[in-house]
């Protein structure tokens, strides 16, 4: 991966107030959307951290991952899997399975789903997603997949180093690398 990239999306995060008093601040990513420079780079990038483990497929939660996931599998030459969550669209009328996501970044408990039979027990299965706080979707993915789990791959990794070990996450950015 390039330095340029990697300044490319510093500069194009910000943090925001919401404005409803919280004193807390939410990440914007748009930015990163936006940049016509970061989605050409973004997919090479995030595959070149796992492309030696040979993934034949990714998997990304919505709704972000379902942008970059899809740039990374191409990159890979691998194929593309969608993680939804439970509740958040009428069902999908496919089987699915489901995984619980004990305690997301907010605190939240939810599910995340695939259609079953997309991934085999043959499979490398690379987890893709923007960002990851705690590591617990990453978690629950790994367990939704029979094939062999070679880790996550993220644009910023703010997870702790215990976690990251664990879960095999890289990223392209920590959390302190953040304006």
């Amino acid at each position: 991966m390039s330095v340029d990239l990697r300044d490319l999306l510093r500069s194009r995060f910000r943090w925001t107030d919401p404005g409803d008093g919280s004193g807390y601040v939410v990440s914007d990513r748009s930015g990163w959307w936006r940049d016509p420079l970061i989605i050409s780079g973004l997919g090479e990038a995030l595959a070149d951290l796992f492309r030696s483990s040979s993934p034949t497929v990714v998997v990304s939660p919505e709704v972000t991952g379902f942008l970059v996931g899809p740039l990374v599998a191409r990159a890979l030459g691998a194929g593309f899997v969608e993680a939804y969550r439970a509740g958040a669209r009428r069902p999908i009328a496919e089987p699915m399975i489901w995984a619980t996501v004990p305690s997301d970044h907010r605190g939240d408990q939810q599910q995340l789903g695939v259609r079953v039979g997309l991934a085999g027990p043959d499979d490398r299965v690379l987890v893709v997603d923007d960002w990851a706080a705690t590591g617990a979707q990453c978690r629950a993915l790994r367990s939704l997949f029979p094939g062999t789990y070679v880790g996550t791959a993220v644009i910023v990794d703010e997870c702790s180093p215990n976690v990251s070990t664990e879960l095999n996450i890289r990223g392209l950015l920590s959390g302190q690398d953040l304006p």
